[in-house]
C-alpha cells in the first residue's frame, strides 16, 4: 500500500510539473508579445494601409494584413466545413464500424494531418502553375483549405466515433431516414464540430509557409480572388527581418493583434460549444 501511495504522489507531482511547464511557456510567449508590442500599437497601425517606407520605419499600418488574414481564414474555414462534415458522416453513418475503407481513409487523413504546411504550399503552388494561376487570394484560400481539411475531419471523426451506435439503430427502428439520423447526430456532436473548427482556424490564421507560396503579399486590400493578399504571419515575418528596432516592434504589435483575434475566436467558440451542449438531447 505504501508503494502505491508513493507512486501516486510521484505521478501527481509529474502532472503538476507538466502543467506548470506548459503554462509557463504560454505565459512567457504572451508576456513577450504584449510587452514588446502593446506599447507600439496605435490606431493608425490597425486602421491604415502601409505607406511609403512603412517597412523601414515610416508611416502607415498593417490593415491589409488583418483583412487578408480574415478573408483567407473565413473562406477556407467555410470550404473546409463544407468538405469535412459530409466525409465525417459518411465514415460514421453510411459505413460499418469495422469497414476497411474507413480504416484506410482515417489512416490517410492522419498522414495528411502531420504534413508540414510548407509541403502543402509547394503542392498548391505547383497546382496553381498547372492551372495558370498567379499568387492570389484564391491561392491562399486553396492552400489553407487543403491544410485544415485533415484537421477538421480527424477531430470531428473522433467525436463522431464515440456517438452511441444504439441511438443510430433506435433512429432507424423508428422509421427515420439516414438524413434525419444525420440531423440527430449533428446536434449531438455540434460541440465537437466547434472544437475542430477552432483548432483549424488557429492553424490557418497562423500559417506563413503555405501562403508565402500562394497568396503572395500586397500593400493593398484585395478586391478580387485574383489579386495577391497580405497576411498577419507574413507581415510579422517581413518586419522581424528588418534591422530597424522600430520596425521589429511593429512586428510584435502585429503579433498582439493576431493573438487577440485568436483569443476572440476561441472565446466565441467556447460560448457556442456551451450553448450547443445545453441543447443536447
Amino acid at each position: 500500500m505504501r508503494s502505491k501511495y508513493i507512486e501516486e504522489i510521484i505521478i501527481k507531482g509529474l502532472m503538476i510539473i507538466s502543467l506548470l511547464t506548459v503554462f509557463g511557456f504560454v505565459a512567457a510567449i504572451v508576456w513577450t508579445i504584449f510587452h514588446r508590442g502593446w506599447s507600439c500599437i496605435t490606431w493608425e497601425m490597425v486602421s491604415s494601409l502601409p505607406g511609403g517606407g512603412f517597412y523601414i520605419g515610416k508611416e502607415g499600418g498593417f490593415l491589409n494584413a488583418i483583412v487578408g488574414s480574415l478573408y483567407i481564414v473565413l473562406a477556407s474555414t467555410l470550404l473546409g466545413l463544407i468538405i469535412s462534415i459530409p466525409v465525417v458522416f459518411y465514415l460514421n453513418v453510411f459505413l460499418k464500424k469495422d469497414s476497411r475503407f474507413a480504416y484506410v481513409a482515417r489512416l490517410a487523413y492522419d498522414v495528411l494531418f502531420g504534413i508540414p504546411s510548407i509541403v502543402y504550399g509547394a503542392f498548391a503552388f505547383t497546382l496553381m502553375i498547372y492551372m495558370g494561376w498567379r499568387t492570389s487570394l484564391a491561392g491562399g484560400i486553396l492552400v489553407t483549405t487543403l491544410l485544415i481539411v485533415p484537421i477538421m475531419i480527424r477531430s470531428m471523426d473522433e467525436v463522431a466515433k464515440n456517438f452511441p451506435r444504439e441511438l443510430l439503430d433506435a433512429s432507424y427502428s423508428l422509421g427515420a431516414t439516414r438524413l434525419e439520423t444525420i440531423g440527430i447526430m449533428l446536434r449531438q456532436i455540434a460541440p465537437g464540430i466547434a472544437t475542430a473548427t477552432l483548432l483549424s482556424v488557429g492553424r490557418a490564421i497562423g500559417d506563413a509557409a503555405g501562403v508565402m507560396f500562394t497568396a503572395g503579399f500586397s500593400d493593398s486590400i484585395p478586391t478580387s480572388l485574383t489579386q495577391p493578399a497580405a497576411t498577419l504571419p507574413l507581415s510579422i515575418f517581413f518586419q522581424l527581418s528588418a534591422p530597424q528596432a522600430e520596425v521589429q516592434n511593429r512586428a510584435y504589435a502585429a503579433a498582439v493583434v493576431l493573438t487577440i483575434i485568436v483569443l476572440v475566436i476561441s472565446l466565441s467558440s467556447r460560448f457556442i460549444m456551451k450553448k450547443f451542449s445545453k441543447n443536447k438531447v
